[in-house]
């Protein structure tokens, strides 16, 4: 069984069927109307247009490089990664219908949508090549606010490259720009990244005392 989880193709169909389960939670979400709240911080910036027309692909640009520069270096460390960012998925697709925040910035305008709407939608989102190259997420998913993907994501991408020289600090700065592209989008509210990193390093600790990543897993890069 462990030969079995330790392969990179296995690890990766986890991450993505749990992305897409989280998706669906999330979309399905979208029908219920919500308010939206004040935040003091995001009072305090400005909003950015192009930042938020291109918050995805951004994430994409921060977040992508230092991933397979871990997967490069530690393949044991990256597979491991795989597997706790999968449960951070399924862990904010149940966080998400529970809290039901509005959108951060303008009408709620998925209100009332219909189930074969949502359906088409999430046969848009969960397609690699439309989530890639094209604006899927940014056009159906208006409330999967608490807690910040974007944030999670990347800080999760941290806790597995601190301490490890350059790769550490690319790490940090990518998590670090994209948290600022979260205010400047107003992709979500204050308390949602504030949450992303609680949650998150409560994931990947208790995760990593039963299961550690030095010992879960035969093969490790030198």
């Amino acid at each position: 069984m462990g030969r079995i989880l330790d392969h990179i193709g296995v690890a990766l169909l986890w991450r993505y069927g749990a992305h897409g389960l989280m998706l669906g939670l999330c979309l399905a979400n979208e029908a219920r109307p919500a308010p939206a709240l004040p935040d003091r911080v995001l009072d305090a910036l400005p909003y950015v247009q192009w930042v938020a027309r291109h918050n995805y692909h951004l994430w994409i640009a921060l977040y992508f490089p230092p991933a397979l520069w871990l997967w490069r270096r530690d393949r044991a460390a990256f597979v491991h990664f795989l597997y706790v960012g999968g449960l951070m998925s399924l862990v904010r697709g149940i966080t998400v219908p529970l809290t039901g925040l509005g959108p951060t910035l303008g009408p709620d305008l998925n209100a009332g949508l219909d189930g074969a709407t949502l359906w088409a939608a999430w046969l848009d989102v969960i397609n690699p090549v439309s989530a890639l190259v094209g604006d899927a997420a940014h056009v159906h998913l208006t409330k999967d606010l608490f807690f910040s993907g974007h944030t999670a994501t990347t800080f999760l991408l941290w806790l597995y490259c601190r301490g490890r020289g350059a790769l550490g600090h690319a790490a940090l700065l990518g998590h670090v720009g994209v948290v600022a592209v979260v205010f400047l989008s107003r992709l979500h509210y204050t308390i949602d990244v504030v949450g992303a990193w609680a949650i998150t390093f409560t994931v990947f600790t208790l995760v990593d005392r039963r299961w550690p990543v030095a010992t879960t897993f035969a093969a490790r890069a030198p």
